[in-house]
């Protein structure tokens, strides 16, 4: 049980994006495809762990000293360093191992993912800009696994989209903390480097980016226009209502605050029951 917390079991809800790219090409039923979308889920889910295991080891004494990462099992000291890299490895090993028999190219995802995590913890969580980019490539990859796992192809405009909304969600992520250490000490080393315009001229651009790419993919759709071009609605006001509530102190918690939100939810929903129309009544 220990263990299971440790490796932050609520995280894996980011590993969902394997099936943005089977439900979008409209073949998620096909039971091989279910099956290898899974596989890929569960693959993610341990390189995912392997490294939060590995980041709570590195960070231990750090977290000790947060008011509430010093709860981890780690840094609690429920679970020792020794014993946590020894999961960790073997997590990892296993997640390469199944993505690679799903399919080639999901275990080369798969290793691209490990590296990238891996040189975050090491490098990149302390180089401004390149930390945002970093972990937005992290969703990018999750997306792309879906993709790899089903042998769906992924247009330019998903991936687009895909890494402007990673954007976004992290760079909100960004200024929630910012906002959240205004008069107080900053732990995080970046943080320190990153003002709240810049931040929000950030949010701007890639909401921006992320709302024309949609926009101009949905039109490029002419058999399913009215599906499609009806989704386009939600998506600004999905990315307005974000804005609102982090700007009012929320946002370190994306997956908490659209799930927590009732108007994000009840747009996230409508978005998708449009989408998934476009998919399947469409035709």
């Amino acid at each position: 049980m220990v263990l299971l917390r440790a490796c932050r079991p609520r995280q894996w809800s980011k590993n969902l994006l394997v099936v943005a790219a089977p439900a979008a090409a409209g073949v998620l039923a096909h039971p091989h495809v279910a099956l290898a979308t899974v596989g890929a889920f569960a693959a993610l889910c341990a390189l995912s762990s392997s490294t939060y295991l590995l980041n709570d080891v590195r960070d231990r004494e750090q977290d000790r000293r947060h008011p509430t990462k010093r709860w981890r099992p780690i840094a609690a000291g429920e679970l020792s360093p020794r014993a946590a890299l020894g999961a960790a490895s073997i997590m990892a090993l296993l997640g390469l191992a199944l993505a690679t028999a799903i399919a080639p190219g999901l275990g080369l995802i798969g290793g691209a993912y490990l590296t990238l995590t891996i040189s975050y913890s090491m490098l990149w969580r302390r180089l401004v800009v390149a930390d945002i980019v970093a972990i937005a490539a992290g969703f990018v990859l999750r997306a792309l696994a879906g993709g790899g796992a089903t042998d769906v192809y992924l247009s330019r405009w998903f991936v687009i989209v895909t890494a402007c909304g990673a954007i976004f969600l992290v760079t909100a992520k960004r200024y929630a903390e910012l906002r959240e250490h205004v008069g107080s000490e900053i732990s995080r080393a970046t943080l320190r480097r990153y003002s709240a315009r810049a931040l929000r001229l950030i949010l701007a651009a890639a909401a921006t980016v992320a709302g024309i790419a949609y926009t101009s993919w949905a039109f490029t759709r002419p058999s399913h226009l009215v599906w499609y071009g009806l989704s386009i609605v939600p998506v600004p006001l999905w990315f307005a209502r974000y804005t609102i509530l982090i700007g009012k102190g929320a946002g370190q918690a994306p997956e908490e605050l659209i799930l927590g939100d009732r108007t994000l939810l009840a747009l996230t929903l409508t978005w998708t029951l449009l989408f998934l129309g476009g998919v399947y009544l469409g035709r």
